[in-house]
């Protein structure tokens, strides 16, 4: 049985993976029409994954995802309203902060 504490890390690691293979399968459909109208022969989706265009448009969204990521970590952390419940310390009792 997997532990509360590991739900989060494999939701997004599966999250992760469902959206790699579904963008490996699209982008493989895709390549393989552009191919088609130059007469070249289709690849598979294994093949895809050793073409530059994948990893291309990959590292292209996993850029703007990171970004968008810290920038949500950044401000959540530092840009805190004081009083707010977030602000409170670690350590302290939540009677401490009414």
């Amino acid at each position: 049985m997997i532990s509360n504490s590991r739900l989060l890390s494999l939701a997004f690691l599966t999250l992760f993976a469902v959206s790699f293979v579904l963008h490996v399968i699209s982008g493989a459909r895709n390549f393989n029409e552009e191919l088609a109208r130059s007469g070249v022969a289709p690849i598979n989706a294994f093949q895809f994954l050793a073409t530059s265009r994948l990893w291309f448009e990959s590292l292209q969204n996993w850029q703007s995802e990171f970004l968008a990521g810290a920038s949500m970590v950044f401000l959540a952390v530092y840009l805190r309203e004081r009083g707010s419940p977030e602000s409170k310390a670690v350590d302290s009792a939540y009677e401490d902060h009414e």
